[in-house]
């Protein structure tokens, strides 16, 4: 039996901006990674379908996006372009909230 193991990169996203992240985005990425591009992309789906309507998770998955473009944008073309096309759509949706949740948005990701 052949064992499968996963190092999640560590996100330092509190030691950059301060945010502390509430959501396991993050890791359910770095596992997705391990696994391609579908497994990416099916990932999206499901975080897409639970939680595009909570303006604050909404947030931290566009940030999650954002830095695997750049975590992958050297090493994988291929995962940077379909981490850039996510983060293109997630972050095009956040145009038609109300203005508390865009300065919210803009706030965190600025």
């Amino acid at each position: 039996m052949e064992i499968l193991k996963i190092v999640i990169p560590k996100w330092n996203i509190a030691e950059i901006t301060g945010y502390d992240p509430m959501t396991t985005f993050w890791q359910d990425f770095s596992i997705a990674d391990k696994f391609g591009n579908e497994a990416i992309a099916d990932t999206y789906r499901r975080v897409k379908a639970e939680w595009k309507d909570n303006y604050k998770h909404w947030t931290e998955l566009c940030l999650v996006l954002n830095h695997k473009i750049w975590q992958w944008h050297e090493r994988d073309n291929q995962k940077a372009t379909l981490y850039d096309r996510l983060w293109k759509e997630a972050d095009g949706m956040t145009a038609e909230w109300p203005d508390e949740q865009q300065e919210y948005y803009f706030q965190i990701t600025d």
